[in-house]
């Protein structure tokens, strides 16, 4: 056990789904696992182990922004002994490019985020996903005949901004679109011998103002789901 997670050792699987939303995690393991079992609730950051086509999997949220995903990734690498963790969320998109829905798998992410810098002294504002686990996806969606876009992202600390210029991001730091967990959880997995992924679906676009619901975001991104599964057999 934790300060933020009460599952004993063992009942977190070594290979772990990361929504943002608990009810999204709460959902993925109802749906795709077999034999499901609640094995962390603590603040309501919900926590499931169970079987998908056999293998053990763990399907547990992070909460928003990096603080949040910084603790449990931490927590779940550091001591619980997880090999490798495939983040699932949802991305706003900076070109028209991305349509609603579309899957992003994250190569990088730039952040202005002090994460890093204060959690090991990385000066670094880019960092990159874990190159073999992000590779095995791309085979993974060839194999199921399934669409994605690769590129940069950006990862940002504030949701609600009146100076961050996303057209700028995206033509000078080719970032595709924002999102708020994946600077946090790909240091994690740098800083501890890991492996880390990022797969997004558009849930908005900056440039044509299109947008999903919240109840489409916890419930309807689920070939990105079935992706990541399919990726952790």
């Amino acid at each position: 056990m934790t300060p933020h997670i009460e599952a004993e050792y063992g009942e977190i699987a070594k290979k772990v789904i990361m929504p943002g939303d608990p009810l999204r995690a709460k959902m993925i393991a109802e749906t795709y696992l077999e034999e499901a079992k609640l094995v962390t609730s603590v603040r309501g950051m919900l926590g499931y182990t169970g079987r998908y086509k056999g293998e053990n999997i763990t399907v547990m949220a992070s909460g928003m922004g990096c603080p949040s995903m910084g603790i449990y990734s931490y927590e779940l690498f550091a001591e619980y002994d997880v090999d490798m963790i495939i983040r699932v969320g949802s991305v706003g998109a900076y070109t028209e490019d991305l349509r609603l829905y579309d899957i992003v798998l994250e190569t990088s992410v730039y952040s202005d985020s002090n994460y890093a810098k204060m959690q090991d002294g990385t000066k670094s504002n880019i960092l990159h996903s874990s190159k073999e686990l992000t590779d095995h996806i791309e085979e993974v969606a060839q194999t199921l005949s399934l669409k994605i876009h690769k590129g940069f992202i950006y990862c940002s600390d504030v949701f609600y901004s009146d100076v961050v210029d996303y057209r700028k991001l995206y033509h000078e730091y080719h970032c595709l679109g924002v999102e708020m967990e994946s600077f946090a959880l790909f240091h994690n997995a740098n800083h501890l011998g890991k492996k880390a992924a990022t797969l997004l679906t558009v849930s908005n676009n900056f440039e044509t103002g299109e947008e999903t619901t919240s109840h489409e975001r916890q419930n309807a991104f689920t070939k990105m789901v079935e992706l990541a599964l399919e990726s952790l057999l």
